[in-house]
């Protein structure tokens, strides 16, 4: 339904599958570049908003510099409680940890998002807000999620677009957001930036 104008070129500076089918199933096409950058933590008093829009732009930035004729789509994701942000769980116990933290609570899910151009430097960035419920979680069904793998490359060790969509008692604010961008706040910042059109 969407492309982006004649002459200019889509790079999607993330490896998310989950990204690349949200912009294909908005009619895009584009290549993927990882931007590979080290993710590391929070700064200092940085807020969860602050550094997942610091994370989105870098990714665009780093692939910008190597691709001058494209337009660059930086994106990353976070789940926060509160201050504290939960990142992707290296091993079974902090899976095990972050689902017992989110089970029975509010959360939310923050998506950073960056469009750069090396030739007009940063068009536009910005955060989306999605928050997040979950029901009460029993024992055997943490375990179980932990040993589908599915918690292991995705922020607060969950897919909501899985096994895990059923343990929401409520969202609110962008489904798409929380499974990793937000395509909303994208489509209407590209066009309003002029840089994609509507096809048939």
């Amino acid at each position: 339904m969407y492309s982006v104008r004649k002459g200019l070129h889509l790079v999607l500076a993330s490896q998310s599958p989950r990204r690349s089918e949200i912009l294909s199933s908005l009619g895009f096409q584009f290549d993927v570049v990882p931007s590979e950058i080290d993710e590391g933590d929070k700064r200092g008093d940085e807020s969860p908003k602050e550094y997942v829009l610091r994370l989105a732009l870098e990714k665009a930035v780093v692939v910008a510099n190597r691709f001058p004729d494209s337009i660059v789509l930086g994106a990353d994701t976070t789940v926060s409680l509160g201050e504290k942000v939960l990142g992707k769980p290296q091993n079974v116990e902090e899976a095990e940890v972050m689902l017992r933290q989110l089970e029975g609570n509010a959360h939310q899910v923050l998506g950073g998002l960056a469009v750069v151009s090396s030739q007009g430097g940063t068009l536009w960035h910005e955060a989306s807000v999605t928050e997040v419920r979950f029901r009460k979680l029993t024992s055997q069904e943490i375990q179980a999620y932990i040993a589908t793998g599915e918690p292991f490359d995705k922020a607060g060790a969950y897919g909501i677009q899985g096994v895990a969509g059923s343990f929401v008692r409520y969202i609110s604010g962008s489904y798409s957001n929380v499974v990793g961008l937000d395509s909303r706040e994208l489509i209407t910042a590209l066009l309003e930036l002029n840089l994609i059109e509507v096809v048939s």
